[in-house]
């Protein structure tokens, strides 16, 4: 799939160092899809490339929401700081 603005994706929050909150899927709305990957070793390749993706979200939480840039994805391990495609349900 390729990430567009307005869909919804799931962004991995960080948590916390003394584990008070962890780290937990959070419902995202994708604000940009920039045309180039900014981050090494691909810094400046189309993004997309090797399905390495990079969104700007619009993060809701159960306090608030937050705005982030630059989002690796990561379909694999959902680290923190990172999103992913909802998992299907039908």
């Amino acid at each position: 799939m390729t990430p567009s603005v307005g869909r919804t994706v799931h962004y991995v929050s960080y948590g916390t160092p003394g584990r008070e909150y962890t780290s937990e899927c959070r419902v995202a709305i994708v604000t940009a899809v920039p045309k180039y990957l900014t981050a090494e070793p691909m810094d400046g390749c189309p993004n997309g490339t090797d399905g390495e993706w990079i969104a700007s979200l619009a993060v809701l939480t159960p306090t608030g929401l937050f705005f982030n840039e630059d989002v690796p994805f990561s379909e694999d391990n959902h680290a923190g700081g990172t999103w992913h495609w909802p998992e299907r349900t039908d």
